[in-house]
C-alpha cells in the first residue's frame, strides 16, 4: 500500500521520492509505505493554499454553499467508516470496532457542527446616540497549518481542519508521522465532496516538515495538538512571524472521588477516563484522589473492572486495550513503572504485558515528587491516592503544571460547584468524562496549552475581526 500526499487537489509522491515505514503497532511490522515530506513538498502544499485562498472561490463562496459542501464531505467520511477506522487501527493499535462506531461520526459531526455553526452566527451591531453606527465582520483568515497527534488522528485532525474551512479558510494539514493513512484518506474524500483543490493539503512526514510549516511566514494561523515542548517550539516560530497560534498540550488529569459518590458511576467512569484509548489520551484521568471514607471499597472495585479489560488485536472486536502506538512509546510507558520513577509505589494490578503492550496498570502510595506522578505517562496507568478533606483534595489536584482536565465524583449539587470552581483546568466534568458541547471553550491552562477553540473561540482564533464605522447622521 502507499500513502501519499494531497497538494493543490493531486495525491501525489514526495518531490524527491524520500518514503518511510507505516508500522502496524499490533503486527510490529510495516503494512504501507508513506511519502515522507521535504521542504519543497511544504512549500508546493504552502502555496497550493495560498493561491486556493488568495485566488480561489472557497472563501469567496456564501455559508450555506461551503456547508452543503461540508456535509457532503461528512456524509463521505461516514460512508468510508469501515476504511477509516481500519486506518485507524493499523496505524495507532486503536480497536478498530471503537474507531468506526465512535471516532469516525465524531469527526464527521465536528464538519456538520462548524458548518452549521458557521452559517447561523450573527456578528455584533453597535448604535450610538452621535450619529455613528458601528458593527462587525468575521472574516477569512487566510492560510490554516494545522498539526495533529497520533492518538486519536482522525477525531483531532478533524476538531481542527473543520472550523477553518467553514469559516473560509485554506489548510495544509500535517498529522503525526506514525499516524498518516486516515488524514490521506480525508484529503482525497474532501476532492470527491467537491470542495476545489488547494483547499484541503496534506503533507506527510515528520517534524522537520512540520518545522518548515509552522516557520513559513504565507502561514496565518498555526493550530497544533502534541506535547509540551513541541508546543513551545511550535510558539516561538509563530512569534517570528507573528502568526497567531492555538495549542492544545499535554495533561495529568486529576479524578476527584468524594465520600458522596455514586461508587457505580465513580468507578465506571474512571476506568473509562484512566483506560480509554489505551490511556493515550491527554484528557486521561490519570491522578485519582479517593477521599478516605470510600477509598478501599472503591479500590478494589476500581482494581478489578481494570483487570477484566481484555487486550488483544484491535481487528477483534472484544478487544478493551490495544498496543501501544509505537515502540518509541511503548518504551516511554514501559519506562515509568521502573522503580526510579515510581520510587517505592506499590503496584496493585497492572504492568508490562508484551510486545508493545501495557496492562491497565494501578499504583498506590505515589510519593508526590514521584515521576510517574509528576508527568504525563500517556499509558494506560493510573495512580490511587487518599485524601481527608475536600481542602485537601483540591490541593492535591491543583499541584500540577498542567491544567487541561479534571473530574469531580460527587452527589452534593453545592460540593460539585464548588470543587468545579476551585480547579484550575480547563475542563471540568463532574460525574462523567469526555462529554463534549462542540460549542463550549476546549483548552487548557499552564503546560496544558494557549488558547481554546470551540464554538464562538474556534471563530475567533480562524477569523480576522474587523470593526467597520458609518456616520449615518446628518
Amino acid at each position: 500500500m502507499k500513502i501519499q500526499h494531497v497538494i493543490g487537489g493531486v495525491e501525489t509522491d514526495s518531490a524527491d521520492g524520500a518514503t518511510y515505514d507505516d508500522i502496524d503497532p499490533y503486527t510490529q511490522q510495516s503494512y504501507a509505505t508513506v511519502a515522507r515530506a521535504s521542504a519543497s513538498d511544504v512549500d508546493l502544499a504552502v502555496a497550493a493554499a495560498r493561491k486556493a485562498f488568495d485566488e480561489g472561490p472557497w472563501p469567496r463562496m456564501g455559508f450555506a454553499e461551503r456547508g452543503r459542501l461540508l456535509h457532503r464531505f461528512a456524509d463521505l467520511m461516514e460512508e468510508h467508516a469501515a476504511e477509516l477506522g481500519e486506518a485507524e487501527g493499523r496505524d495507532m493499535g486503536k480497536p478498530i470496532a471503537a474507531a468506526a462506531s465512535h471516532d469516525v461520526p465524531r469527526s464527521a459531526q465536528n464538519f456538520r457542527f462548524f458548518a452549521d455553526h458557521a452559517r447561523l452566527s450573527v456578528a455584533e451591531a453597535l448604535p450610538s446616540d452621535i450619529g455613528m453606527h458601528t458593527y462587525t465582520r468575521y472574516e477569512s483568515a487566510g492560510v490554516v497549518a494545522a498539526i495533529s497527534p497520533w492518538n486519536f488522528p482522525l477525531m483531532l485532525a478533524t476538531w481542527k481542519i473543520a472550523p477553518a474551512l467553514a469559516w473560509g479558510n485554506t489548510v495544509v494539514l500535517k498529522p503525526a508521522e506514525d499516524t498518516p493513512r486516515s488524514a490521506a484518506i480525508i484529503g482525497r474524500l474532501a476532492l470527491e465532496a467537491g470542495i476545489p483543490e488547494g483547499v484541503l493539503n496534506v503533507v506527510l512526514g515528520f517534524g522537520d516538515a512540520g518545522a518548515v510549516l509552522t516557520r513559513d511566514p504565507r502561514v496565518d494561523r498555526i493550530t497544533f495538538t502534541g506535547s509540551s515542548v513541541t508546543g513551545r517550539a511550535i510558539a516561538t516560530a509563530g512569534a517570528a512571524n507573528l502568526t497567531p497560534v492555538s495549542l492544545e498540550l499535554g495533561g495529568k488529569g486529576s479524578n476527584l472521588v468524594f465520600d458522596d459518590a455514586d461508587l457505580d458511576v465513580a468507578v465506571d467512569w474512571s476506568i473509562r477516563a484512566a483506560f480509554s484509548n489505551t490511556g493515550q489520551v491527554c484528557l486521561a484521568g490519570s491522578r485519582l484522589y479517593v477521599q478516605q471514607g470510600v477509598h478501599d471499597e472503591f479500590l478494589a472495585r476500581f482494581v478489578s473492572a481494570a483487570e477484566a479489560m481484555t487486550l488483544g488485536d484491535p481487528s477483534d472486536p472484544s478487544t478493551a486495550i490495544g498496543p501501544l502506538a509505537s515502540a518509541k512509546h511503548y518504551a516511554k510507558v514501559a519506562g515509568y513503572l521502573d522503580p526510579s520513577k515510581t520510587r517505592g509505589a506499590s503496584v496493585v494490578t497492572g504492568g508490562v504485558a508484551h510486545d508493545w503492550f501495557v496492562r491497565p496498570t494501578v499504583l498506590t502510595d505515589v510519593p508526590a515528587d514521584a515521576p510517574v506522578q509528576r508527568e504525563e505517562v500517556f499509558g494506560p496507568v493510573v495512580t490511587v491516592t487518599p485524601f481527608a478533606s475536600e481542602e485537601e483534595g483540591v490541593r492535591l489536584a491543583n499541584d500540577t503544571p498542567y491544567g487541561l482536565s479534571a473530574m469531580v465524583f460527587s452527589e452534593g449539587l453545592n460540593r460539585a460547584h464548588r470543587v468545579a470552581a476551585s480547579l484550575r483546568s480547563g475542563n471540568v466534568w463532574v460525574n462523567c468524562f469526555f462529554v463534549r458541547d462542540l460549542r463550549a471553550p476546549f483548552g487548557g491552562v499552564g503546560d496544558s496549552g494557549l488558547g481554546r477553540e470551540g464554538g464562538n473561540f474556534s471563530r475567533e482564533f480562524f477569523t480576522e475581526p474587523k470593526t467597520v464605522s458609518m456616520r449615518v447622521g446628518a
